[in-house]
């Protein structure tokens, strides 16, 4: 029989092992017993029991003759009791708040406006010389991390139908062909994140990681923007890693399900 101790975390296994179940249905649209508990390295009979108590509760259901499993009503209930509160700069500002509070320097979330970013939340940093408010502010996508990351979720095409050359240059560090952008853009996919080394404005850098919805598409981009005394090229890997946890975070709240995770 086992201690008192060990059951609270034995409870706290099997609600993690049911939270896995759900997204492994949801990833899936459907599976098996078999294969649900392959996914989670247990036996078939504690797969069993986990789908039994989702089942009773209308959280999964057995596909008709088929002896598969997949997701139930009660699921689209909790979407639509909470479908009103999928506000994108509630769900992010506590996350920009940390992010913050573990950097320093200023976090802002945006989204893409044809060829531009507008920042809808911010958290601005503690140091002695910050940055002005970005809030409301419209951008111009080429010469910013977050629209080389809104950007990077398009394809060629809709890149080229949303900018012309030559690019709006800023300083002497814009792009300015979209060609070069597209070539960038390659690397932003390919690496997670992106960065602008004054192309905006002489003396700001930034990092920025893109945000998910449940669909796995980039609906907006998290950056962190600071002077480039501070936020020198040398420390863009530890930020971007920092930037794209919290990205993720956000992500997870809107739904993005993490295939690392399952």
């Amino acid at each position: 029989m086992p201690r008192e101790d060990e059951r609270p975390a034995a409870a706290v296994q099997s609600v993690d092992r049911a939270l896995v179940v759900l997204e492994i249905l949801a990833k899936a649209g459907q599976a098996g017993v078999t294969e649900i508990a392959a996914a989670l390295d247990v036996h078939k009979s504690t797969a069993s029991r986990l789908i039994a108590a989702l089942e009773s509760r209308g959280y999964v259901e057995q596909v008709s003759g088929r002896g598969k499993y997949r997701l139930g009503f009660a699921i689209a209930r909790l979407a639509r009791a909470s479908s009103g509160h999928l506000d994108l700069g509630r769900l992010s500002q506590d996350i920009c708040d940390g992010l913050t509070d573990n950097l320093g320097e200023t976090t802002n979330v945006a989204i893409l406006d044809e060829n531009r970013i507008v920042n809808i939340v911010e958290s601005i940093g503690p140091g002695e010389i910050t940055l002005r408010t970005w809030v409301g502010q419209s951008c111009p996508a080429h010469a910013t991390s977050s629209g080389k990351v809104l950007l990077a979720g398009l394809d060629t095409a809709d890149v080229r139908a949303r900018l012309t050359d030559p690019l709006a240059s800023f300083t002497p560090h814009t792009l300015e062909t979209v060609d070069a952008l597209l070539s960038e853009l390659v690397t932003v996919r390919e690496r997670g994140w992106a960065t602008v080394t004054e192309e905006l404005e002489v003396g700001l850098n930034a990092v920025a990681a893109p945000v998910r919805d449940a669909n796995n598409q980039v609906v907006a981009a998290l950056s962190v923007s600071g002077p480039s005394y501070r936020m020198g090229e040398e420390t863009f890997g530890e930020v971007a890693k920092q930037t794209i946890a919290a990205a993720d975070a956000i992500s997870r709240r809107l739904g993005w399900i993490d295939d690392d995770t399952v």
